[in-house]
């Protein structure tokens, strides 16, 4: 019996590596190129595109009064910051974003478009697309660049595009579902 016991262990152990291994190759087949690369330094050349700040920023960080209560999306026009906050009141996350050239007016909304992967209306391949409202008949809302860039948008052209990183996006993507709370403060 000793025998029939030691193989079946056995096998249930290179069973559980084997999956274990197939989930570690999906999970790098999935993994953005650049993750763990190192992080180039800003240079003067580089002013024409603009990327979000150090997500430690103390002041910048703290929720906004007066940005309602509950499950939400906060989203500071001034701040070019989103607050994404739990049923607690706690704040889950936050980033800093760049707008496009048309933003919403103050007030509460609710996510009504989910998309995978679209094209934005800048012409820029764009993914985990959650929108809340519109403005002079562009979509306005969240997402990321397929690329990971986030330029600032051509000020010729009117787009609601707010970009934050893909990491950022992908968290929207996942806590900003279909009817969500989304709350714009000044």
């Amino acid at each position: 019996m000793a025998r029939s016991s030691t193989g079946f262990v056995t096998a249930l152990t290179a069973g559980a590596l084997a999956a274990v291994g197939f989930l570690a190759f999906q999970a790098s087949a999935n993994a953005p190129a650049d993750l763990g690369a190192p992080k180039a330094d800003a240079s003067p050349s580089a002013s024409a595109s603009r990327s979000p700040k150090d997500k430690k920023a103390p002041a910048a960080a703290a929720l906004p009064a007066k940005s309602g209560t509950g499950q939400r999306v906060v989203y500071g026009l001034k701040a070019d910051r989103v607050w994404l906050v739990g049923a607690d009141g706690k704040v889950r996350r936050t980033y800093e974003v760049v707008p496009g050239t048309v933003d919403p007016a103050a007030g509460t909304y609710k996510v009504i478009s989910r998309t995978g992967s679209v094209t934005g209306t800048d012409g820029v391949p764009i993914e985990h697309v959650v929108l809340f409202t519109s403005v002079n008949g562009k979509g306005v809302g969240f997402s990321a660049a397929v690329d990971g860039s986030t330029p600032t948008p051509d000020p010729s052209k009117e787009t609601g595009g707010i970009r934050g990183s893909r990491a950022d996006a992908a968290a929207m993507w996942e806590f900003a579902t279909w009817g969500r709370k989304v709350v714009v403060v000044p």
